[in-house]
């Protein structure tokens, strides 16, 4: 049984108690056939010691995003996820609000996915641009 929109959205969010997620508050907000799309409040405790965002926290949120992303598309019966690599290059500068992480996919195999995934602001500022490789790989009983 395939959960609604709005059930994949609160049972994503609920499986990040305790975890990086939750520490940075990153929340799954969206998402759709081939996108997934969780934001990320910008505050002092994301910020580089000169006051904007840090690109650990950005990069932190483009994983924490497009791992989920491959693990909602996948059989969790049957495989988990692990990140591959993540790369990262950082456009513009942000000290406050709301950025939004936009994962999709440019390859979707059995094994390895690669995501695409955009960080932008609350207007719609591209802030950075990383991609992520991630593998599927069985789990083991």
């Amino acid at each position: 049984m395939q959960l609604s929109k709005e059930d994949l959205l609160v049972k994503a969010n609920a499986i990040s108690k305790n975890t990086l997620m939750e520490t940075l508050n990153i929340e799954m907000v969206d998402y759709g056939d081939d996108f997934l799309v969780a934001r990320m409040p910008v505050t002092p405790k994301v910020h580089q010691p000169d006051g904007v965002l840090h690109g650990g926290a950005t990069a932190a949120l483009a994983e924490s995003v497009g791992s989920f992303a491959s693990h909602i598309f996948i059989d969790t019966e049957i495989y988990f996820v692990r990140g591959l690599e993540i790369t990262a290059n950082h456009i513009k500068s942000v000290t406050d609000g709301y950025v939004y992480a936009k994962a999709t996919f440019l390859h979707k195999g059995r094994t390895t996915q690669l995501l695409d995934i955009r960080i932008t602001d609350d207007q719609d500022n591209l802030i950075s641009i990383c991609r992520l490789s991630t593998i599927s790989l069985p789990k083991h009983k």
